[in-house]
């Protein structure tokens, strides 16, 4: 894409009177969509290296509470302790409001996953997780982009994250775009903006006069769509907050039938090096409370709706001197939603034995983060094949591509 082409989608947006946000990624849309209701892939990063090991703690093993001393939640039965799934594995307490829907059979967890490259470094790590190629730095685009099809396509916001950019997962040939909210949707230059579509519109460069329209008519959908009030559904009720906020938005967007096919939120905060005891439940609060309100805001739709999270890595099995965890390993992804094989934890579980450790310190991986999204969530979007989302990599057969039963 050639700097000129940048220079004017930005342009465009910003005498739109959108300021800073929301940011649109600057490719055009090339096909027709599909009538009716598509599935829908939501994927959720949980930045900082978020504690797997706290979030569904092993409570069945005693060494997680040798290493743990202070930081171990409690065993199922005791005050805030964990909350008993299959009898080894637990959700923390503050993830209560998660457990009603791992017994309802939308919910699973995939345990010892992650990817194989063995960088600590939170920029690296996530930047592979998300470009899809561990260890290739030269990787231009995103997996989840290229998990997108213009054959099933059509509009001009079939793939939307929720903040202020978008995220690496999302770049690449595919459209796709970024913004903080709906409601902070405006075009308040009304003659600024139709100069602009003129301008594209009598562009003797094909590529920038087509990209040009369909900006325009994303630019269109969106305050169309402003222009409607939103009330969750089924006495939803969505956590105050950045998270809670975003997946709300994410519903509407859904329930617009807009042609969304890929949704994208992230929340930050996760890296305790200190004092984890006290900041762990805050950030699970938002995490579980917005979880469970997004599936009973959603309904029934939940059946064409998949939901990913997931985080750079693990931390450290045993805590440090200052209350805290350090980087780590292997973690544990989320899964939630009809597709999901839910109300069962998936995965290989190598053990936390001082002899079945990660370099004698962390979480050993068991399975390829690749291996789910290939699994889960790239079979969910309908693909034919996978080469292309993870080049280099040959998937094996698994389990998280079943329908629950």
């Amino acid at each position: 894409m050639n700097t000129r082409r940048i220079f004017l989608k930005q342009s465009a947006l910003a005498m739109a009177g959108f300021g800073a946000a929301p940011l649109w990624l600057r490719r055009a849309l090339a096909a027709s969509g599909n009538p009716g209701r598509p599935k829908v892939l939501v994927t959720i990063f949980l930045r900082g290296a978020a504690d797997g090991l706290n979030l569904l703690p092993p409570y069945a093993e005693q060494a997680y509470y040798d290493a743990r001393p202070t930081l171990a939640v409690p065993r199922p039965g005791r005050d805030d302790g964990a909350l008993a799934l299959d009898g080894h594995f637990g959700l923390h307490p503050a993830l209560a409001p998660l457990h009603r829907l791992y017994k309802e059979k939308l919910l699973s967890a995939v345990v010892a996953t992650g990817s194989p490259d063995p960088t600590r470094s939170h920029f690296d790590a996530q930047d592979y997780m998300e470009s899809g190629t561990p260890g290739r730095k030269s990787t231009q685009d995103g997996w989840l982009n290229r998990a997108l099809s213009p054959a099933r396509g059509g509009s001009p916001v079939q793939a939307v994250s929720i903040g202020p950019r978008l995220p690496r997962s999302l770049r690449g040939a595919q459209p796709a775009v970024a913004l903080n909210t709906v409601e902070e949707f405006r075009v308040k230059q009304a003659g600024a903006e139709m100069a602009l579509e003129s301008m594209y519109a009598r562009s003797r460069d094909a590529e920038l006069s087509g990209a040009g329209r369909e900006t325009f008519e994303a630019l269109k959908l969106l305050e169309s769509l402003r222009r409607q009030s939103y009330t969750p559904a089924n006495g939803a009720s969505y956590p105050r907050g950045r998270f809670g906020a975003s997946l709300e938005q994410i519903a509407r967007l859904v329930k617009a039938n807009v042609g969304l096919q890929a949704a994208f939120a992230d929340l930050g905060g996760w890296d305790h090096h200190t004092n984890e005891r006290a900041q762990l439940p805050g950030l699970l609060h938002q995490f579980g409370g917005a979880l469970a309100a997004f599936a009973q805001d959603m309904g029934d739709r939940m059946e064409d709706i998949a939901v990913v999270a997931m985080s750079e890595f693990g931390r450290t099995v045993r805590e440090n001197g200052n209350g805290g965890t350090d980087h780590g390993h292997a973690n544990t992804m989320f899964l939630m939603g009809g597709p999901v094989a839910g109300g069962v934890i998936h995965g290989q579980w190598p053990g936390l034995e001082r002899d079945q450790l990660y370099e004698g310190r962390d979480l050993a991986i068991t399975t390829d983060f690749r291996e789910v999204l290939i699994s889960f969530a790239c079979r969910h979007l309908g693909l034919d094949g996978t080469t292309g989302v993870f080049p280099g990599f040959t998937p094996s057969p698994g389990v998280w591509e079943s329908k629950r039963s």
